[in-house]
């Protein structure tokens, strides 16, 4: 894929990451007071709308991303340029990492899906931090384990659990962040993914998630209208799932 340049971000500003309510739960927990005082120096926040890219797969790593806001679409295409979404950051996660550690360009992109707010750490600043608290790398390098155990669990989801199920699990998760409750007092989930993209992470192809989505509104279990989804039996999809997974 072409190199290109970043999308300009929104806005610009700076968070402290002693307030931060994801930390606690990313690796930047390893963190002592010291080092925190550190971060808050080098790194730069960003804001970003749907849409914007925040790197582009190709492109040189200069330093990694730390997501306090908002959700993240992790987006890989093939030579031809084809593209597909394998997998969804959201805030406290850090992205951009393996490229940092293997010193290779970026092997994927990432676009916001929902205005985000990321805090970017340039190479030479993350070394630092490094360097003063090896702790960080351990819990990096525990990350990336836990990111080889996930992709293997997936491969042997896609074999072994039905697209339905897959998709009814996609639509779950996705209804932690992208749900209301509308005027009718029914739960709503305004997709940020288009039918092509919620294929690519099920794997499977578009044309199997349109008869799945069909079965679920003949089942009355869900009503799917252009990217806004009703769940309108929320024990019925729980119960699918859990007997599948």
């Amino acid at each position: 894929m072409a190199s290109k340049s970043t999308n300009r971000p929104a806005q610009r500003g700076s968070t402290s990451c002693f307030a931060c309510q994801n930390r606690s739960r990313s690796e930047w927990c390893q963190l002592q007071p010291a080092d925190l005082v550190l971060l808050d120096q080098i790194k730069v926040c960003n804001s970003y709308r749907p849409g914007q890219v925040i790197f582009y797969q190709g492109n040189p790593s200069l330093g990694i991303y730390c997501i306090e806001d908002g959700t993240i679409a992790i987006r890989k295409s093939d030579a031809d340029g084809n593209s597909m979404i394998v997998r969804l950051a959201h805030p406290g996660q850090t992205i951009g990492y393996r490229a940092y550690f293997s010193r290779e360009p970026y092997s994927a992109s990432a676009e916001a899906l929902s205005l985000t707010r990321i805090c970017f750490i340039e190479r030479t600043g993350v070394s630092r931090l490094l360097e003063h608290n090896p702790s960080l790398g351990l819990s990096f390098l525990k990350r990336m384990a836990d990111d080889l155990r996930q992709a293997e669990d997936s491969r042997l989801q896609a074999a072994a659990v039905p697209v339905r199920s897959r998709i009814i699990h996609l639509l779950l998760t996705l209804k932690e962040r992208f749900s209301e409750i509308d005027v009718h007092g029914k739960l709503t989930i305004h997709l940020p993914l288009a039918r092509q993209d919620i294929a690519s992470m099920v794997g499977t192809r578009p044309e199997t998630v349109a008869r799945a989505v069909r079965a679920l509104q003949d089942d009355g279990l869900a009503e799917f209208r252009g990217r806004r989804v009703v769940l309108l039996n929320m024990e019925a999809l729980l119960d699918e799932v859990e007997a599948s997974y």
